[in-house]
């Protein structure tokens, strides 16, 4: 007995073959500039502002001692205060991640008086990473702010280096 495949069942796996080889993490977006992102880290609420007002919100996550504006390497608190977002990882060990500027000048003030580092490298970035980063946390990272991976590929898209951010307590 030959076994026959349908026609249509083998163009529709075809098709599938095609589709997920197309699938990327970088997404387009030609909507309205965001101005500004605003993040209320006892919400754990990220907002993506336009001219015309919001325009998309995520819930997050923040470092593991999320309390506090972040002061020191290694603390594991998320910054407060006003902040650019001043670079793009497209390689991310977290699926993609946008750069936050700081440390700025007076958080690097405070640390030097203290003679500790500021520490830096913050970023909204997507994750957790399945078998690396705890799944049942809310908050875990070193001091970044998470979404989902799906989300990152969303904010990544929209914004822009340069745009403002707001880190509220």
């Amino acid at each position: 007995m030959i076994n026959r495949i349908p026609r249509r069942r083998i163009l529709l796996g075809g098709i599938a073959v095609l589709l997920s080889g197309c699938a990327s993490k970088f997404r387009g977006y030609t909507g309205p500039e965001v101005t500004r992102l605003r993040l209320y880290k006892s919400e754990r609420l990220l907002v993506l502002d336009g001219a015309e007002g919001v325009l998309r919100t995520y819930p997050v996550g923040l470092g593991f001692a999320p309390e506090g504006h972040k002061q020191f390497e290694g603390d594991g608190r998320t910054p407060e205060g006003a902040y650019l977002i001043d670079r793009r990882n497209p390689d991310s060990l977290f699926h993609l991640s946008i750069g936050i500027s700081y440390p700025n000048e007076a958080d690097i003030a405070f640390a030097a008086a203290q003679d500790k580092s500021p520490g830096g490298d913050i970023f909204i970035h997507g994750g957790p990473r399945r078998g690396i980063d705890p799944m049942n946390k809310r908050d875990w990272t070193a001091g970044c702010i998470s979404v989902s991976d799906r989300q990152i590929e969303e904010v990544y898209a929209m914004v822009r280096d340069g745009t403002p951010i707001e880190i509220y307590a």
